[in-house]
């Protein structure tokens, strides 16, 4: 398996993300917000709170998002935009997901909205696909999707996983609140 192999593998993922965008595109398949988490700063005895800056919509396939640019993103963390209500004190990881959901809520998102922070961009070359900890990645000229971070008994090829998630993302299954107001 050379170079050759590795820029055909790479190509068939190109090829099958346009053709995902435009299904996911006719379909009005359901998408949630991409934004960037920014923490609470402080200036002087000013104190800004923390806050989500939109950077787009995505579609959630599993262990990927997809725009509809054809970029492709490693799922980071959710929230929904919804009011936190008040500090519970209960443990410092509660109340990190309750900054988050109040960030969101502050945000320019709809009340109840999905929102998909920390994800991190998939560079689509063999260079980016053999570094890192990114779910897709290349071996051996084929291009490969892992299921659970940190199991490399998870895997399959990517095109394949790509359009199961999309044919499930165009009619999903009935009663899984996922359906699209068309």
């Amino acid at each position: 398996m050379g170079a050759a192999d590795d820029e055909r593998a790479i190509g068939e993922v190109r090829a099958a993300l346009g053709e995902a965008v435009d299904a996911l595109t006719r379909a009005s398949a359901a998408d949630e917000a991409l934004a960037r988490y920014e923490p609470p700063t402080r200036r002087m005895l000013v104190t800004r709170k923390s806050r989500m800056v939109p950077l787009g919509r995505v579609w959630r396939l599993g262990v990927v998002l997809l725009d509809a640019d054809g970029r492709l993103y490693a799922t980071g963390s959710t929230t929904r935009a919804v009011d936190p209500k008040w500090p519970q004190h209960v443990a410092v990881s509660a109340e990190e997901r309750r900054d988050r959901r109040g960030a969101a809520f502050r945000g320019p998102f709809a009340p109840g909205e999905t929102v998909d922070f920390d994800a991190e961009p998939i560079e689509l070359t063999p260079a980016g696909l053999t570094a890192g900890s990114s779910p897709v990645f290349l071996d051996g000229g084929r291009v490969l999707v892992r299921w659970a971070p940190g199991d490399p008994g998870l895997t399959r090829g990517f095109v394949g996983y790509l359009r199961e998630h999309v044919a499930l993302a165009v009619d999903p299954p009935a009663g899984d609140g996922r359906t699209a107001a068309r």
